[in-house]
């Protein structure tokens, strides 16, 4: 496979990239989010993924936002690789932490997710999206491609609580090596029944689908769909599964989707168990990049476990990728940055 796959030769003359932060509670729940050595640990998580891409470390939160049992890095060290080889300028957006991470971010007052099984997930959903809108009005004189990006443990239960509701069938990717699919079902399951939802009852409701199931990234980035529509800025949604549901309702809102395409890494769409690919089928999403960093040819042994299905995207890294390959980075280049970001990592310790 290609570094970047379709091969993409149209660079943008100005492009940006930007970054949404949320927590959700439904990340509390043990053994359900593997970002972050612990469930409570996973509320750090965003943060140190802005800290991380911005400064090349850690700055205000206790530990490094790794994925258990052997430390693979987050996904954040190839955002920061792919945006200091293109210097694309690049915002983080705060969009319900728990943690505000202790570098320059755009707040949209938006309050943390709670628990998908609590009866309302995600307050004040048309606020967040009106404030987002706002924000891409803002900026889209400026940029002429955006990539958007997320970093949201336990994004992947509340994305498969958003097609549930929306009526699609389909598994989550996970980053973790097992996908906890069963206790991601019977989370949804409960979260489905304290809202009084059946499968694919808010179709219709795509606004109420992210506040009773889903999560207060997902307001953020529609927002920002929004603000950009009718410009001709073309938008890249960065990330897997969690972006296809964001798809799904920005399909279901009846916006117009011919200038919008995911870009993700091999990682999710190689996960047999998700369906990520049948899911992006099913929705017509007009074109999925696909970016390999080729950790495989890498001495790092963090960097191989993502060959074997450890975390698989976040923190936009596979829009990030995409990116890069749009400023003629190669594949080589690439991974080469980023075991320089991994050894200075570790030295920093």
């Amino acid at each position: 496979m290609a570094w970047i796959d379709p091969e993409v030769t149209k660079k943008p003359k100005k492009p940006m990239f930007l970054c949404v932060l949320s927590n959700t509670k439904t990340a509390h729940i043990p053994k359900l989010s593997a970002a972050g050595k612990t469930a409570e640990l996973t509320d750090y998580t965003p943060a140190g993924d802005a800290e991380l891409i911005e400064t090349g470390n850690i700055i205000s939160v206790p530990v490094l936002p790794m994925t258990p049992p052997y430390d693979t890095p987050t996904p954040a060290i190839m955002t920061r690789s792919a945006l200091k080889l293109t210097e694309a300028p690049y915002h983080f957006i705060n969009s319900g932490l728990i943690v505000t991470p202790e570098v320059p971010c755009i707040d949209l007052k938006a309050k943390p997710g709670e628990d998908i099984r609590e009866p309302i997930a995600v307050r004040d959903v048309q606020g967040i999206y009106e404030r987002a809108k706002f924000l891409a009005k803002r900026l889209r004189s400026q940029i002429d491609h955006v990539v958007i990006g997320e970093s949201i443990p336990g994004g992947t239960t509340t994305a498969m609580g958003v097609l549930n509701a929306l009526g699609y069938n389909g598994n989550v990717s996970s980053s973790a090596d097992e996908n906890p699919l069963e206790l991601k079902k019977q989370v949804v399951e409960e979260g489905m029944k304290a809202s009084g939802l059946t499968f694919g009852s808010l179709k219709d409701e795509p606004m109420k689908a992210i506040a009773c199931m889903g999560d207060p990234m997902m307001p953020a980035v529609i927002g920002l769909v929004a603000g950009f529509q009718g410009t001709e800025v073309d938008v890249v949604l960065a990330g897997g599964t969690q972006m296809a549901a964001v798809y799904a309702i920005i399909k279901h809102l009846g916006f117009n989707t011919e200038k919008l395409a995911i870009a993700t890494t091999r990682y999710v769409v190689e996960d047999k168990s998700a369906h990520f690919v049948e899911l992006t089928k099913t929705l017509e999403v007009p074109v999925v990049y696909i970016a390999d960093p080729g950790f495989g040819k890498s001495s790092l042994k963090g960097l191989h476990r993502y060959e074997t299905g450890t975390i698989k995207e976040g923190a936009g890294a596979g829009g990030a990728m995409y990116l890069a390959g749009l400023f003629g980075v190669t594949q080589d280049e690439f991974r080469s940055e980023v075991e320089n970001v991994c050894k200075l990592l570790k030295a920093g310790q």
